[in-house]
């Protein structure tokens, strides 16, 4: 399995940003809990090159929760939660793939084993998001999907 080109951590802005460097699940916990900041999705947004209303629209937050968030400088827990949530499975995608380019592209395509929705559409949920992890492992497996 190749490394991945952009992990959780650096997705989500890395030493500069999240002042910790969690190196497992654990770690993430006091993270979520506190917040994540503002810079968290400035990060994102640019690594991954998606819009703005991409973003919040996959995580179900309302764009002008979203807006007054930046503003504020913090991400609520459960908006910290979804927010590192999205930043695995783009993680995930990555080393399945081995490109960030395919990873972000099979994200955003129609997927058959997912009820022939996009796999960008199930982050808001835990369920959905467990169902692109689950597709994500039959294709490095080799099995359709």
């Amino acid at each position: 399995m190749a490394t991945p080109t952009v992990s959780a951590f650096s997705l989500l802005g890395g030493d500069g940003v999240l002042m910790s460097h969690p190196r497992v699940s654990m770690d993430w916990i006091p993270l979520v809990r506190q917040g994540l900041p503002a810079a968290s999705v400035d990060s994102i947004l640019k690594l991954t090159r998606m819009a703005q209303t991409e973003l919040t629209k996959a995580l179900a937050i309302p764009e002008r929760t979203f807006a007054r968030r930046k503003r504020e400088g913090v991400f609520s827990p459960e908006e910290s939660a979804k927010l590192v949530r999205f930043a695995r499975i783009v993680e995930r995608a990555e080393e399945v793939f081995e490109d960030a380019a395919q990873a972000l592209a099979w994200l955003r395509t129609e997927n058959p084993a997912l009820g022939g929705v996009t796999p960008l559409s199930l982050m808001d949920t835990d369920i959905g998001a467990d169902s692109v992890l689950d597709t994500l492992g039959r294709i490095e497996q080799g099995v359709f999907a």
